[in-house]
């Protein structure tokens, strides 16, 4: 370690300032890998051709609720399932099921557009999601909540 001016400062050769920078690189790591696709998705036509505008807009969609599982370990794999299905009538249904390494989720809907379809689905699997994950949070603070009722302090303890 030296404390004298070595060109890129005195701090540049202290330890400290050495573990800090090896925070920072894998830090960046970190958000690289959070940020690459962790999302199979498999997708399934049913007497139906869609364009890969349809297609990419579908895989988008699905990709954008992969932000509710950024908890999960970094090797957890999210899957899902896209079938898409023109009926007699000439609507499409548009069925999805996300796969996750605790739950399974699925929405459908039939509307006149794979778009509005796809829409809705989202709307619908966002709230499956929300509503799993509040009800977890709250039985994660009602258990909190319990051994503070059953913990006895001690009369001789001093704070």
């Amino acid at each position: 370690m030296t404390i004298f001016n070595s060109g890129g400062g005195w701090f540049a050769d202290h330890p400290r300032f050495f573990i800090c920078r090896i925070s920072i690189i894998m830090i960046i790591i970190d958000i690289i890998l959070i940020n690459q696709n962790r999302m199979n998705i498999r997708f399934l036509f049913k007497e139906v051709r869609i364009d890969d505008r349809t297609k990419d807009y579908v895989s988008e969609k699905i990709e954008k609720l992969g932000k509710f599982f950024r908890s999960f370990k970094k090797e957890a794999v999210i899957s899902a399932e896209v079938e898409i299905d023109l009926d007699k009538k000439g609507k499409f249904r548009v069925e999805v099921m996300l796969y996750t390494p605790y739950q399974k989720y699925r929405g459908e809907d039939t509307t006149e557009s794979i778009e509005g379809s796809i829409d809705s689905v989202y709307e619908e699997l966002e709230t499956q999601i929300r509503r799993d994950k509040d009800r977890i949070i709250t039985m994660i603070r009602r258990g909190g909540r319990s051994l503070k009722k059953k913990m006895v302090v001690d009369e001789n303890a001093r704070f």
